[in-house]
């Protein structure tokens, strides 16, 4: 398998893998898949259903769908199945009986998932609860294909230095990230002048600003190329996904924020370019469909056969492209500013941030109101003198812990402040 011995920015302590380097795979590949039965593991699984003489499944996990991760570890022949929620061991072991799946209940059996003997790993936990689990397939080496924002944004320079420590292989499962990488293989790190992530601009793209303040739910979750769930859907038509893949980016590849930018491109189909020295752009472009960048990470270094449409630019006829407006789209311009303060500050917008998309579903505030409460949290974070350079992963969850509280601290004054 691929190990990190060879880096992409080798002295910056990556894990991301050199350009055009290769590695031999076997014939058959063993994986997991950590959130099976969320959005990213239900593509990891499709295309697995689509190879099934070059993979076999490991260990599925699961949050709490039972029924769901019963039948995929059936339909798999997993060999091990994990439900986070220590309280449905029982009803795990009922929907599994007469096989040969082991199973295992609370975070202790999703980290355990993660650290048997699978070649590959889909690191598609969300939340804080996802970056355990990841560490636990990196520390023995694996090629983890990570879908897990938290896992960088909570803990990025401790995770991809752990990566490189260990040999494991890091490869970008998120759309925007997994372009870059393949873009990043036409030159090499000193030749590099800034990468360039694009963004669909969500529902609100042309949306003023007093419109925006007052969206409803219904209209955040419209969003126009896409289909994902309800958090992230939130995200995008903030612009916060975006911040937070300018802080993946930076861990990921890691770029300084000066060499990250951000380009509104509405039909979705370039994902990410990269600028050398020599002005050439490099693109990939793709059909919005997350199948192609997990097909590139499960293949890779090789590359498989995958479901997505073809490309058709001459049916789309035009992509255009704007600048993104921070003004109308704060969320944007406070990820640059965490990223830049550091030392815990990109653990407490994510955290915040999820925060304020619980209390905008539960119709607690409005969505304009999302980032002015991760402002508020970060700014109260900074005056606190509670900034300081995370060294574990227990830093990491601690920090997202004592974050979270303080922005429900927060919320009522930031809610009242919007009526």
């Amino acid at each position: 398998m691929a190990s990190a011995a060879v880096l992409w920015f080798g002295e910056n302590m990556s894990a991301v893998p050199l350009r055009n380097s290769k590695a031999a795979v076997s014939d058959i590949r063993t994986v997991s898949v950590l959130g099976a039965t969320g959005s990213i593991g239900d593509s990891t699984m499709d295309l697995l259903r689509g190879a099934r003489d070059r993979y076999q499944v490991e260990a599925l996990t699961a949050n709490s769908n039972v029924q769901a991760l019963a039948k995929l570890a059936k339909e798999f022949g997993a060999r091990f199945a994990a439900v986070a929620d220590p309280a449905r061991l029982a009803e795990l072991k009922d929907a599994l009986a007469g096989t040969r799946t082991e199973c295992g209940a609370g975070e202790s059996a999703v980290i355990e998932a993660a650290a048997r003997p699978a070649d590959w790993v889909m690191a598609a936990v969300s939340g804080a609860a996802g970056l355990k689990p990841a560490l636990a397939a990196v520390d023995r080496g694996a090629t983890v294909a990570l879908a897990n924002k938290e896992c960088l944004v909570c803990a990025g320079d401790f995770f991809m230095q752990r990566a490189a420590k260990a040999g494991a292989c890091i490869l970008p499962a998120d759309s925007e990230h997994n372009a870059l990488f393949q873009a990043l293989g036409s030159g090499n790190r000193e030749e590099l002048v800034r990468v360039i992530i694009t963004a669909s601009g969500g529902p609100f793209r042309t949306w003023a600003i007093a419109d925006i303040e007052q969206a409803t739910l219904a209209q955040a979750l419209k969003h126009p190329n896409w289909s994902m769930g309800q958090k992230i859907t939130i995200d995008s038509a903030s612009m916060m996904n975006k911040g937070l893949e300018v802080i993946e980016a930076s861990y990921l590849f890691a770029l300084a924020p000066d060499e990250i930018d951000v380009l509104v491109h509405p039909q979705s189909i370039i994902h990410g370019m990269v600028e050398f020295s020599d002005r050439s752009v490099v693109a990939q472009l793709g059909a919005p469909d997350m199948r192609t960048p997990i097909a590139h990470c499960l293949g890779w270094p090789d590359r498989i056969n995958g479901p997505a449409a073809k490309l058709d630019l001459a049916k789309i006829g035009q992509l255009t492209f704007e600048a993104p407006d921070f003004d109308r789209f704060p969320a944007l311009r406070l990820a640059y500013d965490s990223l830049r303060t550091g030392r815990g500050a990109t653990t407490v917008y994510n955290a915040a941030n999820e925060v304020a998309v619980a209390a905008f579903i539960a119709g607690k505030i409005r969505f304009g109101a999302i980032a002015r409460l991760v402002e508020a949290t970060i700014e109260a974070w900074i005056r606190a003198g509670n900034l300081a350079p995370l060294t574990s992963a227990d830093d990491a969850i601690a920090v997202d812990h004592n974050a979270r509280n303080k922005a429900a601290t927060l919320l009522p004054q930031i809610a009242l402040k919007a009526s």
